[in-house]
């Protein structure tokens, strides 16, 4: 599908960090002829930094070609103007502590074959190393069945890392998008350990993209892959 094909505003967002982006940084990509053309897809990236959804949004989302939501954080979506365009590029709230709601909204898209993304790990890492992520992205990916899409952000944490209120210039970036795969819940005799393999197996499709440094919690997960 073409990118002309979104809405307006997914468009014109797009449009304006991109400008941004060429005005501040420089951003390379990789891996984009990995996002499929249609069917339901689970998108997944690491979270670094204040720019990783705003990176989504100005490359894959006019990549991708057809409307994306995402899961953010009901107190993001509260704050003026930025929370409203939030909401226009297909935010939905997740609140704090687990979201039955939430969780039902998302698997929903996915069911009627749209396009969800979710930063697994809930919010961003003070390092720019990943950090343990939350179950609830590895029981959306199994009860799903969806393909998922790994996509990992590098050098982000330099440009504009958690705490600062504006992002650094001249930081470079990269936006590696991996092939797709799929998830089930490997067979265990405890449902925990069940899901920390299945977690430790999704992430490590993103582990693998990301240089060693910023493979955090995940690095184990890793055999003999060394990215720049």
């Amino acid at each position: 599908m073409s990118a002309s094909k979104l809405p307006l505003f997914p468009r014109f967002s797009g449009a304006v960090l991109r400008v941004a982006a060429a005005c501040t940084t420089r951003v390379k990509r990789e891996g984009f002829e990995n996002i499929p053309e249609s069917g339901p897809v689970l998108v997944i990236c690491n979270h670094c930094s204040n720019a990783d959804g705003m990176l989504l949004m100005a490359y894959v989302v006019p990549a991708m070609g057809r409307p994306m939501r995402w899961l953010g954080k009901e107190s993001a979506l509260r704050w003026p103007v930025f929370g409203w365009g939030m909401r226009q590029n297909g935010v939905m709230a997740v609140r704090p502590g687990g979201d039955i709601e939430a969780f039902r909204q998302a698997k929903s898209v996915l069911d009627a074959g749209g396009v969800l993304t979710i930063f697994p790990e809930g919010t961003r890492s003070p390092t720019g190393a990943m950090a343990e992520v939350k179950e609830g992205a590895t029981v959306l990916a199994v009860r799903s069945g969806t393909p998922i899409l790994p996509i990992a952000i590098t050098g982000s944490h330099r440009f504009w890392p958690r705490g600062k209120f504006l992002p650094c210039p001249g930081r470079r970036m990269t936006v590696r998008i991996g092939q797709t795969f799929t998830l089930s819940m490997p067979k265990a005799a405890d449902r925990h350990e069940a899901l920390r393999q299945a977690t430790a197996e999704m992430m490590s499709h993103v582990a693998e993209l990301l240089p060693e440094e910023q493979r955090g919690v995940y690095a184990g997960t890793v055999e003999s892959v060394d990215r720049p």
